[in-house]
């Protein structure tokens, strides 16, 4: 398994904690465990040995050797031979408790067999040969018996959670877990718990999987110290920093080090260091991360450990483009590569510093060209690609001996990149196919869509439109079904890939709408532009999930198109798209068909005005040159369709905003005369459709007021927001029944009380925030301190069935610097479950923020409009205002979600 930092996934690839390969989850007692659990040894070949026991030895060793084809041939050996032998006495098996028993040991030795099975993706072998075990455990009777039958539901669950099947797996696991407690094993109650956390989070439920982490913890701490503590808490500790509770998931971690330490257990500490090494990096402590890396090398006695740690010191080192210590490192790194036993995991290692090397090529190359910086490649570790291709060959050639089609795939397909960098479009093209029919054979869809969006940008290199077009709907397809039967339990994924969201995923969106776009031929083609706005959507969904590491927007939902032809005529959409080159806008006016127009510019352009003009935004004494830059953005997205909106009688504009457009308020666009908010209401949503989109009933306003005046201590540098009283008095002045926490009131718990005894349609937050592309970095303040965005769904949900209407966020900002921060505002939007959000994408003057809420509530208790148009009039007397008139003060709000 290699490290997992380096091979960080995609939405549903993000965690990196591994169900068939963390040194808990696979951990079986007696059972075959994962190569990191224990140490590599020499592959041992399997030879004719009448003897079952033998061979159910030999089998553990090639499983451990990561040699999963073999150990299949060796244990289907051993079951025959204990179907026609009866061995009682011979039959004694390390790998699940040592038991004598044709029966018991049979049993044992299929479960292992299927754990092997589903390491290859052969998922109905795999499902034959545990339904066979269980079928023979039916009846255990005895304590012995009963510890094999939970740890084959163990190996059951796995298989299970690997198919999707997350509500079986979570059943199976609640069945081992009340196994292990009648037999009074603790480190099995422990192992089944995290399992069922797993399978919550699979399953999207997040709180769950937190509560059932909960006990896992409080379990442990009554239990003496031990290596199977150790090993518990480190699993447990990579499961939290899955979640994103990355400080508790350090403070386990640091427990589980101090044990392994205590006890002088080598391996456990050198994994230890490993795992901590992954937590600092994940919170971007690159020098601590380094630091836990050298450690781990220094400590682990196990090569794999060794390489895994150095290889992830490699990656921080390439993204700082610290050649100089990257030359110094790789053939520390490559070395050790060689030493390693041929497995699963070397190979895997070997692909990935391949793939390193090609960075380093391409990184030196252009440090050279901008600062005539040429370092000279190692004797061991020269950089030509000829080398990679060397190394990848060798990977391709060694899976094959292993018999391992994942591994084999992955390979080819690093090869096929190679070939494809080189413009060698039939090499490239031969090997990406021979690696997709690899990966489909095998079930491995996280290597499948890689393959198939390779394929599709070789056909489209070859002018091949239609293949090409074929081959990225293929790729989207396979992502969207890992997501819609996956959710995001990349766990059950392989986790020796090399992903992130925006190398990986983000691209196999773009490029397919901008090729699908291409194929339009010059005139607008309905279909083509729905399939378009549908993947952009994805792609914002993607996102999201990426962001929580789960799935979002679950529930029913009615399409856009719908709402404004049917129900809101007088309301625009525009989805504006930004690509390599250009600036595509797609556009929905009601009663009408979708139509498009193109800019010609680089998204590099595009993205320094748009950051340009946020920063200028945020000044009060920088109109004019706010006025010049949303002059050029208008004419991007609204100039070439500005005569038809004024003659359709549209009223609403809704955006759905792409990339770093969604920084900004489409409100401070200006036509050189006015601006946008001086002629239309303006609304954002998250993708083309609304939760059950319905107005407010203005006669029944019930809110919840909560605020914070003084910041915590530890927040200090956030302002006082002095004028909340004011802001509260303006909401029930406006005649909205409201109940307000003030100050030492608003707790999370009591916020969370109080909607859950009541049913209010607004709530409204008075408190600083933060928005940011970081779930971690995503919060409001409370009077204890901060409430993170991933607990805002059990927060404003608690009250059953009833919908929070509207969720107000008066006095939030967006992270400093972060070009995609306002993908937290959208978490947020969508975390809450209400059906519309305000709130602020920078700190505004709080005496302004309370004459726009005071304004606001008047508007939509008094008159019978939509929020977009009561945002709109808040707005307006804000810019009439001779105090307020600079886009600073009104701009920054903005309503998301439902318009009406």
């Amino acid at each position: 398994m290699l490290a997992h930092f380096v091979r960080l996934p995609l939405y549903f690839l993000i965690a990196l904690l591994c169900v068939l390969g963390s040194p808990v989850l696979a951990k079986v007692p007696g059972a075959i465990n994962p190569p990191s659990q224990l140490p590599i040894n020499n592959v041992i070949s399997p030879t004719v040995v009448a003897d079952p026991a033998s061979l159910l030895e030999q089998g553990k060793v090639l499983y451990n050797s990561g040699n999963f084809a073999k150990a299949v041939e060796v244990l289907q050996q051993a079951v025959r031979a204990y179907k026609h032998t009866s061995l009682r006495d011979a039959a004694r098996t390390p790998l699940i408790s040592e038991q004598q028993g044709e029966s018991l040991t049979l049993a044992a030795t299929l479960s292992n067999l299927s754990l092997a099975y589903q390491q290859l993706g052969a998922w109905s072998q795999a499902q034959q040969a545990i339904t066979e075990s269980l079928n023979l455990l039916q009846s255990p009777d005895k304590n012995q018996n009963r510890q094999i039958f939970a740890q084959t539901l163990d190996i059951q669950g796995r298989l299970q959670l690997s198919m999707g099947q997350s509500e079986a797996a979570l059943a199976t696991w609640r069945q081992t877990e009340k196994i292990y407690r009648q037999v009074d094993n603790k480190s099995g109650v422990v192992r089944s718990l995290i399992n069922q956390a797993q399978a919550w989070r699979s399953q999207g439920f997040y709180p769950r999987a937190v509560k059932t982490l909960d006990q896992v913890s409080q379990t442990l701490k009554s239990q003496p110290d031990s290596r199977e503590k150790t090993v518990s808490l480190r699993s447990l500790g990579d499961a939290l920093l899955v979640l994103g509770n990355l400080p508790k998931s350090r403070q386990v971690l640091e427990e589980s080090l101090t044990i392994a330490q205590n006890l002088q257990s080598s391996p456990d500490i050198g994994a230890s260091l490993f795992s901590l090494g992954n937590n600092a990096r994940k919170q971007l402590e690159k020098s601590q991360a380094i630091a836990y890396y050298q450690q781990a090398v220094a400590a682990s006695p196990s090569p794999l450990i060794k390489v895994q740690a150095q290889l992830n010191h490699l990656g921080l080192l390439i993204e700082d483009q610290q050649w100089a210590k990257v030359q110094t490192i790789l053939p520390l790194i490559e070395s050790q590569l060689d030493q390693l036993p041929l497995s699963r995991s070397s190979i895997y290692a070997q692909v990935n510093f391949s793939q390193s090397l090609t960075k380093v090529k391409s990184g030196v190359l252009q440090a050279s060209s901008q600062n005539s910086f040429s370092p000279l490649p190692t004797p061991h570790s020269p950089l030509p690609t000829q080398h990679s291709a060397l190394l990848f060959a060798k990977a391709i050639e060694q899976s094959r001996s292993l018999g391992d089609k994942r591994t084999e795939a992955y390979a080819l397909k690093s090869l096929g990149g190679l070939y494809e960098e080189s413009k060698q479009w039939s090499e490239a093209q031969d090997l990406t196919r021979q690696g997709l029919a690899l990966a489909q054979s095998s079930n491995a869809p996280e290597i499948t869509y890689t393959l198939e969006w390779q394929l599709g940008r070789l056909l489209w290199a070859q002018k091949d439109l239609n293949g090409a077009i074929a081959a990225y709907d293929a790729a989207v397809e396979t992502l969207q079904s890992l997501r819609r039967d996956l959710v995001v339990n990349k766990d059950v994924l392989n986790q020796d890939v090399q992903f992130n969201f925006r190398d990986s995923v983000e691209p196999v969106y773009r490029q397919s709408v901008e090729l699908l776009l291409k194929s339009q031929e010059g005139k607008p083609d309905q279909k083509i532009l729905e399939k378009v706005r549908q993947r952009i959507e994805a792609l914002q969904l993607a996102e999201l999930d990426d962001f929580f590491r789960e799935a979002c927007l679950q529930g029913n939902r009615v399409a856009l198109d719908q709402v404004v032809d049917r129900d809101n005529p007088t309301a625009a959409i525009l989805y504006p798209i930004i690509l390599q080159n250009e600036l595509q806008v797609i556009v929905k006016i009601p009663k009408q068909p979708l139509q498009n127009y193109t800019t010609q510019i680089s998204h590099t352009e595009v993205e320094k005005l748009l950051v340009e003009l946020r920063k200028n935004l945020v000044n009060p004494t920088a109109t004019k040159a706010v006025q010049t830059q949303a002059h050029q953005v208008y004419n991007w997205l609204l100039k070439p369709i500005e005569s038809q909106l004024q003659k359709s009688g549209v009223n609403t504009l809704v955006f759905v905003l792409d990339g770093p457009l969604r920084n900004l308020p489409m409100a401070a666009l200006y036509d050189g005369k006015q601006y946008l908010v001086e002629k239309y209401a303006i609304a954002l949503s998250v993708g083309l459709q609304l939760l059950d989109p319905k107005p407010l009933v203005q006669q029944q306003l019930k809110a919840l007021t909560a605020g914070l005046t003084q910041p915590p201590l530890k927040f200090s540098k956030f302002a006082p927001l002095l004028a909340i009283k004011s802001e509260f008095d303006g909401i029930t002045k406006a005649g909205v029944s409201t109940t307000s926490l003030l100050d030492s009131d608003f707790k999370k718990k009591n916020l969370e009380s109080e909607i859950g005894a009541a049913s209010f349609n607004i709530v409204h937050l008075a408190t600083h925030g933060q928005f940011s592309s970081r779930l971690e970095d995503t919060f409001i303040l409370d009077f204890d301190g901060q409430i993170n965005v991933k607990d805002f769904d059990t927060l404003f949900r608690s009250q059953g069935k009833t919908i929070v209407e509207l969720l107000v966020l008066s006095a939030c900002q967006t992270a400093t610097g972060d070009s995609r921060a306002a993908l937290g505002l959208a978490g947020a939007a969508v975390r809450s479950g209400a059906r519309s959000t305000i709130a602020s994408l920078w700190q505004i003057d709080d005496k302004s923020t309370a004459m726009f809420v005071s304004v606001f509530y008047k508007e939509l208790k008094s008159g019978k409009i939509s929020k977009a148009e009561a945002v709109h009039r808040a707005q307006l007397h804000l810019l009439k205002h001779p105090n307020y008139q600079a886009p600073s003060f009104w701009s920054a709000y903005v309503l998301i979600g439902n318009w009406l």
